[in-house]
């Protein structure tokens, strides 16, 4: 989907395979988890009924398969944040301008922006989805009780107690694959102080900028093949702003910040309400500058609740 996929050029290739390999992985990840329904019924079941052994049975083998699936999510998100290391460092490396870069390296800037597209989908699809955080405190508690009870649990190999203390963390929060690429840029960052933070936080606002320009400009528009393309660009802007905003000191609503915000947050208003209010909600609840002092009253006017 979105703008044409290109060929890597050779000088491409490396990255490119490795990240295409986590990308063909991700699409796969979005369809389990669409299709993830979750053990409520189950659940509530064994709640009601804690002395029948039968109920109990059936709720711990319908949790079981799904922790396995949370399990397989959360460890795609830290080869997501591989994935993003390699691109980051083929699209700011000073051999040339973060413009020549992205039109040098199309074919990884495109996979940057299929990256932030899987990272928004996913997050608003688990945000809809509440059997997640369910599924799994369920299965902790009674895999607790197990260990008190001394009872073996033969799936405990599946999620040992340090692995879920760490699932149990990027579940908790709202938007766990943009925290892990908000976190991996900033220490990407931090990682490679020989390179000025500009090369990072320019790459970041030209993508934004392409984006908005090709959303607001009806020649471009009317190019577009579907509507799909629409909310590739839509998302994609919306995750490099948010990246800028974690990464530039400043942020990327302050008056001097090189992506123009006006335009961006108009842009996603312009589109019908319903198709945009994740990706308003992720400005207005992800962000780390949003509510300083420093950013202007119409901004946060134009980001207001209605």
């Amino acid at each position: 989907k979105g703008i044409t996929p290109k060929n890597p050029t050779e000088a491409e290739r490396a990255v490119w395979v490795q990240v295409n390999e986590v990308l063909m992985e991700a699409l796969a990840i979005l369809d389990d988890l669409q299709s993830y329904n979750g053990a409520g019924e189950e659940i509530r079941q064994a709640i009601q009924n804690p002395s029948e052994d039968q109920v109990q049975e059936r709720a711990w083998a319908a949790v079981v398969p799904l922790v396995g699936k949370l399990k397989k999510f959360y460890e795609f998100s830290l080869r997501l944040e591989g994935s993003l290391h390699g691109l980051l460092k083929a699209l700011t490396s000073a051999r040339c301008s973060p413009t020549q870069h992205l039109e040098q390296e199309q074919a990884l800037a495109r996979q940057f922006a299929e990256i932030l597209h899987f990272t928004l989908r996913f997050d608003e699809l688990k945000m809809t989805n509440p059997a997640i955080q369910n599924d799994f405190s369920y299965y902790r508690r009674t895999l607790n009780r197990m260990r008190i009870n001394n009872v073996a649990a033969e799936e405990e190999n599946e999620v040992n107690n340090e692995l879920a203390n760490r699932m149990s963390l990027f579940y908790a929060n709202a938007t766990p694959m943009l925290k892990t690429l908000s976190d991996a840029t900033t220490k990407f960052v931090s990682d490679n102080t020989d390179l000025p933070i500009e090369n990072t936080t320019d790459c970041l606002c030209t993508m934004a900028s392409v984006c908005k320009v090709m959303l607001e400009t009806p020649e471009y528009r009317s190019r577009f093949a579907s509507e799909d393309t629409v909310s590739f660009c839509l998302r994609v802007m919306v995750g490099v702003i948010i990246l800028y905003d974690y990464v530039h000191p400043a942020g990327a609503f302050v008056k001097s910040s090189k992506i123009e915000m006006k335009g961006c947050i108009k842009v996603l208003k312009d589109q019908p309400q319903s198709s945009v209010e994740g990706l308003l909600n992720a400005l207005r609840y992800t962000t780390k500058h949003l509510n300083d002092e420093t950013t202007s009253k119409q901004i946060k006017n134009m980001l207001q609740v209605n």
